[in-house]
């Protein structure tokens, strides 16, 4: 039987040593099985999702620095995809298609005349 506090404790520390950025991988440095640690609900413990969350930013963060410095335009360019604004994004992709319009609605009035044909027949009945 396993005590949750102890379990927490061998979590943390297996996501800072290991550095790692999601649940499923937890389960693999812990000595308790994929069950136990769902049954003692550790997947919804603020500390554990926080620590998660934390090496997840840290490495985001590690990467973008790296692609700005570097001297690869593509890494470049998808730093610049990162960090830019939705219009500046939308420009370095072609991606935005600006669609001008005018507001309102225009009515036409179709008016119905009978041709010459169904006029000459009926006068000829």
């Amino acid at each position: 039987m396993y005590k949750t506090e102890d379990l927490v404790k061998k979590t943390l520390a297996a996501i800072k040593k290991h550095k790692l950025m999601f649940i499923e991988h937890i389960i693999a440095y812990l000595p308790c099985s994929k069950e136990t640690f769902y049954n003692h609900k550790l997947h919804e413990l603020d500390s554990i999702k926080k620590a998660i969350e934390e090496n997840r930013v840290n490495k985001k963060v590690t990467m973008l620095n790296n692609w700005i410095d570097s001297e690869v335009p593509s890494l470049q360019i998808a730093a610049m995809k990162m960090i830019s604004e939705d219009h500046e994004a939308h420009r370095l992709n072609g991606t935005r298609q600006e669609i001008k319009h005018k507001g309102g609605i225009k009515s036409t009035l179709i008016e119905w005349k009978p041709s010459n044909k169904d006029a000459t027949d009926n006068s000829t009945t």
